[in-house]
């Protein structure tokens, strides 16, 4: 039997803080007393780990990422063995990656792909949500299958017209079978057919800058496609999952919809909340570092992301980790924004950056284990398995040092990408060990894990269904 205790840490959970110690037992969590107790001094074990002055909080659910991610003639440059292992540095322990369904081929297709890249090469858990750019009679038939085998939330796009976009009736169509067999749909809510409208015409008035790419993608087409979305989820009788939301009134959306009691979820993310236009539009092409769709927002945006958080109009805090390095692939868009790789890195900042929020005064202890951990983990069917510490739960934990002072950089960060959006920003809080399933994967600044230790995690319906 193998046996760890930690000790002497304050654990955090989304609903409670409190001064324990923790016994793993065969990487799951076995038992929590509190510190100093009888029943706690009790235990013996193999291992101890001592937490004074840390906290101790479930590993983070980061439940959106694309690794090795093709798209415009590039593919993420973040591989599952680098990206997994760049997460595990950050303090997060599972993440939820896209597989992608092939024009014209089948969901067992792209999902077979995909655990074809991913297995044996992770270094902390995964699952899969499976994106659908071919909706048709043999694909939502597919959907009742890949549900009662564990992948059981399904994203189509209102963008990205000819390569994901699906219309109108075809995200119905996929909303009715999700209402069904107990999916979830996911969108990306954009309305790409009249943002390549008004990247047509930027292009033809010489608008070429990165950001120009801010400036068509605008805050009330997302709105638009947003209220859309709800409106033919309502119709289909089914719960929607907003993915990446970054403006104002995509937010009000939501909260009109949440208001009227309708299954309706959203999640932002960190670049939309500590990055904004300004960052966009820095000279000689700097800017192409932070092209990602739905673009960064002006700042007066945050404040209504904040809010969101806070109100729980928005539950969820992802990473949509999908990195382009600057040199070679950024750059293929230095004469036009619109071939500039959307996407940006972040699996590794996401808890620290979270904490920094915390410190902030922006949300509360509990509200980042639960906006990072907890709630990702309910919402795509991983909970308590995941997203918690309590008897039974995988023992996915993370020594938090609170006082800790770090310097966000490329120079120092594990993500294979030649750039950080957070260069420079110093942040209060580190990451100091990492158990995935009560096996250590860092310890004292030094990683210890391997590529392969990572299990694939067939998931449960959304638990904010049942």
């Amino acid at each position: 039997m193998n046996r760890t205790v930690i000790r002497g840490g304050l654990v955090i959970t989304a609903a409670d803080e409190l001064h324990a110690d923790v016994l793993v037992e065969n990487g799951r969590v076995a038992a929590l007393a509190a510190h100093g107790t009888d029943a706690a001094a009790g235990w013996s074990a193999e291992h101890e780990i001592d937490a004074t002055g840390t906290y101790v909080i479930p590993g983070g659910v980061d439940a959106h990422t694309h690794m090795e991610m093709p798209f415009g003639g590039t593919q993420a440059s973040d591989t599952f063995e680098t990206g997994t292992r760049a997460a595990a540095w950050g303090g997060t322990t599972t993440i939820v990656d896209f597989a992608i369904q092939p024009r014209g081929g089948s969901l067992r297709e792209g999902l077979d792909a995909w655990h074809t890249k991913a297995d044996g090469r992770c270094a902390v858990d995964y699952a899969f949500h499976m994106i659908m750019s071919d909706v048709n009679a043999a694909s939502l038939k597919e959907m009742d299958a890949l549900v009662a085998e564990g992948v059981t939330s399904f994203k189509l796009f209102t963008a990205y017209p000819g390569v994901f976009l699906s219309d109108d009736g075809q995200i119905l169509r996929a909303m009715q079978q999700a209402a069904g067999n107990g999916g979830l749909v996911m969108t990306h809510a954009e309305n790409g057919l009249a943002i390549d409208v008004l990247v047509e015409q930027a292009l033809a008035r010489g608008e070429r800058d990165p950001r120009h790419h801010g400036e068509v993608r605008k805050a009330l087409l997302e709105a638009e496609a947003t209220h859309r979305v709800i409106k033919l989820a309502q119709v289909a009788g089914a719960p929607v999952y907003v993915v990446h939301v970054s403006a104002e009134e995509a937010v009000a959306e939501l909260a009109r919809a949440r208001d009227q009691g309708l299954p309706v979820f959203g999640e932002t993310c960190p670049q939309y909340l500590f990055l904004s236009t300004d960052n966009l539009a820095e000279p000689d092409f700097e800017g192409a570092k932070y092209v990602c769709s739905t673009p960064l927002r002006p700042k007066e945006h945050q404040a209504a992301l904040w809010r969101g958080l806070r109100t729980d109009d928005l539950q969820v805090v992802s990473t949509d980790h999908c990195p382009f390095c600057f040199e070679g692939q950024k750059e293929l868009g230095r004469d036009d924004f619109s071939k500039i790789p959307n996407g940006m890195p972040g699996v590794e900042n996401r808890m620290d950056l979270l904490h920094q929020a915390v410190v902030d005064g922006h949300i509360s202890r509990r509200r980042w284990i639960e906006i990072a951990c907890a709630a990702p983990a309910r919402m795509f069917g991983l909970y308590p398995k995941k997203g918690t510490i309590a008897p039974g739960a995988d023992a996915d934990i993370v020594l938090y040092d609170p006082h800790a002072e770090q310097t966000l950089s490329a120079g120092t960060h594990h993500m294979n990408v030649d750039y950080s959006p957070y260069e420079g920003r110093r942040i209060t809080g580190r990451v100091r060990t990492v158990l995935s399933r009560g096996v250590p994967v860092i310890e004292g600044n030094r990683y210890t894990g391997r590529a392969g230790q990572g299990m694939y995690v067939p998931r449960g319906t959304s638990q904010y269904l049942d």
